[in-house]
């Protein structure tokens, strides 16, 4: 029983291999060159590849279509733009989450505008402690600056020592000024956001408010 089966499986299989050489054997090549001229080719040449080619079978009917190869500079454009429509739609997919989250955190608007309210005292309190350090190493620098001038009045010299750290003096008073600037400047910055963050909340809320049709 199993030599007949054998045999059958073989004939199958040479009549398959044969009807697949003579498909084969059938296809043809068109293209277009640079100049909208057709051609046609029983083989694959350079040619059609450089500008695009279908594969046309014994009836003249395109079975496939094969697109140009690109450039290099193709390429690294068109990867260039994948990467960037890639990262377009991540944001996007993030900015979505983002937004599904405060909704969950913050269900009414009054929440919302604590949390941006304690954003700000955060940052007021930054402001407040550097004020106060810089008064304390103002007057500081003030008291070295005295007993340079009570030593000048009296026809002293001004020891090194002292030069020394009335210098340092100042930078410590000069850094915590600039940290003082930076830090009024993000109050202010977070404030004008916080207008931009309260309304986009607020056109959330009014979406999920919204009944669905």
């Amino acid at each position: 029983m199993r030599k007949p089966l054998l045999v059958i499986a073989a004939v199958v299989l040479v009549a398959s291999l044969s009807a697949h050489a003579q498909n084969t054997g059938n296809i043809r090549y068109k293209w277009y060159d640079g100049q909208g001229l057709m051609h046609f080719s029983d083989s694959l040449t350079a040619e059609a590849m450089k500008y695009g080619y279908d594969l046309v079978n014994d009836r003249g009917l395109v079975v496939q279509h094969v697109p140009r190869q690109l450039t290099a500079a193709e390429r690294a454009a068109a990867n260039k733009l994948a990467a960037e429509q890639a990262a377009k739609q991540r944001a996007a997919q993030e900015r979505a989450n983002a937004d599904t989250q405060m909704l969950a955190a913050y269900p009414d608007e009054e929440s919302y505008q604590i949390s941006l309210q304690q954003t700000l005292d955060t940052i007021d309190q930054q402001i407040h402690t550097t004020q106060i350090n810089l008064r304390s190493q103002e007057k500081a620098l003030t008291d070295l600056l005295g007993r340079a001038a009570d030593l000048e009045n009296a026809k002293s010299p001004v020891p090194k020592f002292l030069v020394d750290s009335i210098a340092q003096q100042r930078n410590v008073v000069a850094a915590l000024r600039n940290t003082l600037r930076r830090q009024q400047a993000l109050h202010a910055q977070t404030v004008q956001e916080q207008v931009g963050q309260l309304a986009h909340y607020r056109e959330l809320k009014a979406a999920q408010e919204q009944p669905a049709e």
